[in-house]
């Protein structure tokens, strides 16, 4: 992804924990590219829970709702054996992360900030 920087795997819990803290109440839209099955959403602008990196696993977790009761439930997305994680670094309203996977396939979440009449709000 140009304008991105790509995460060193020592670097991916504390930035993957980070962003939890720096985007909590925020929403955000997961977004699979596979080159087989093409361009899927998962989740689009539901409230973050949060974003980690399981080292025993080797995944990455990433959940949406939990929180407000509109979305009690918390769905997650697991990115198994991921090979790189980048992170925007252009400077936009939106931050985005793109996990891939050992098959190529491209995971991006993209966080947005929660307007008063966003989903988040309604808790």
């Amino acid at each position: 992804m140009p304008g991105n920087a790509s995460l060193d795997r020592s670097d991916w819990t504390s930035t993957l924990d980070e962003a939890t803290a720096t985007h909590e109440g925020e929403l955000i839209t997961i977004e699979v590219m596979d080159q087989s099955i093409g361009h899927q959403y998962e989740a689009e602008r539901l409230p973050f829970s949060y974003l980690s990196y399981d080292h025993k696993s080797d995944a990455v977790v990433v959940a949406v709702g939990g929180r407000p009761p509109r979305y009690p439930v918390v769905l997650r997305h697991i990115v198994a054996h991921p090979k790189e994680i980048d992170v925007s670094t252009v400077d936009v309203p939106e931050t985005a992360i793109r996990v891939l996977d050992q098959d190529d396939t491209a995971t991006l979440i993209t966080f947005y900030p929660a307007g008063p009449a966003g989903p988040a709000a309604q808790s």
